[in-house]
């Protein structure tokens, strides 16, 4: 009986090495914004394929760039489209491009932690972009104040806070301020990292939300699946309409209806200050960054093949988790781009 159970536990263990050898690890690494549906998707689509194991490490979209560049990722993933400098980068390393594939979509709100103040608060363009620059320094500056009538904001300082790391989060909510202010764009600019004139930096947006808890008067930037599930106040952001709105499924969406329909062959666009009434104006797609070449043919094809669930059963998670669906448009060009992965 002895030798017949030693048999069987040497048979298992054997069965456990050939499974560990046709096991496939995939390996990825970048934005935070996205992982909460990475997360979910990964899980997911290893219950439909056991033998296969994507791990994902969340951080940062400037962390994701940095990684997929120096090759010890197999993918990348972004809320920063990478600029021609990235791509030049990563093609003179490797004789080969970078594919963006958009993933979702999702916002970025402004957040802030006012004792004693529970409302809702809207944000004009100005008084977004001037509390960035350090020009508005406090709460009750008509700026702040005259947008929200019946408020009664108090004469304490602005804490400004910021990412301190290279963030897809902070490209968003830059890109937008560079849109709506010409001083902004002129004197900072857009970028995963920038020269913030007023701030403290917080690593990651549980850095970020952590200072703005910890902080009274304290304000900045998170995203919006961040502020839902942390239970943070959001404000309504003025759109290029003039109307106030609030970051929601609804308003996201309006946001890429017209980017839809003249996306770009590399899907490489900006949404932010998107017309339409309804549109919510700090809204972003977020990119899967995929090597357009891979060496190992059985990682090429899991890749892809998680690319094609992605775009069609993976979308049915998202609004479970506050992002916004593809857009049928994008979804339809994003799927015969799947071939351009050699």
């Amino acid at each position: 009986m002895k030798r017949i159970t030693g048999m069987l536990l040497v048979g298992l263990a054997l069965a456990g090495v050939m499974w560990a050898d046709n096991a496939l690890f995939i390996n990825g690494a970048g934005a935070t914004f996205p992982y909460p549906i990475y997360s979910k998707w990964f899980d997911e689509y290893h219950k439909k394929n056991a033998n296969l194991q994507i791990n994902y490490q969340s951080i940062g979209s400037g962390g994701g760039i940095k990684q997929l560049t120096e090759g010890t990722v197999d993918f990348g993933a972004s809320d920063a489209i990478m600029n021609e400098d990235q791509l030049k980068a990563f093609q003179d390393k490797h004789g080969f491009g970078i594919l963006h594939f958009p993933t979702v979509l999702g916002a970025v709100v402004p957040t802030y932690n006012i004792p004693d103040v529970s409302a809702e608060l809207n944000f004009t363009q100005d008084a977004l972009a001037g509390i960035f620059l350090g020009k508005i320094t406090k709460w009750n500056d008509p700026a702040i104040a005259d947008a929200n009538k019946g408020v009664n904001l108090p004469a304490n300082d602005i804490v400004v806070v910021h990412r301190a790391e290279a963030s897809g989060t902070s490209y968003i909510w830059t890109d937008y301020l560079s849109k709506i202010s010409e001083e902004w764009k002129s004197k900072v600019g857009k970028g995963a990292a920038v020269n913030w004139p007023v701030g403290l930096g917080g690593k990651g947006s549980e850095g970020v939300a952590g200072l703005i808890k910890q902080t009274p008067n304290s304000f900045g930037y998170v995203e919006l699946i961040y502020a839902i599930q942390n239970k943070m106040p959001y404000g309504r952001v003025k759109n290029s309409s003039g109307a106030f709105i609030k970051a929601d499924l609804a308003s996201v969406t309006a946001a890429a209806s017209g980017a839809a329909k003249n996306m770009p062959d590399d899907f490489r666009v900006s949404i932010t200050d998107a017309p339409g009434t309804t549109a919510y104006p700090v809204s972003s797609f977020t990119w899967l960054l995929v090597p357009a070449k891979f060496s190992d043919a059985t990682k090429r094809d899991a890749i892809k093949g998680f690319v094609k669930w992605m775009l069609a059963d993976g979308q049915n998670y998202a609004e479970g988790l506050s992002y916004a669906k593809l857009p049928k448009e994008v979804v339809a060009k994003e799927t015969k781009a799947i071939d351009k992965i050699q």
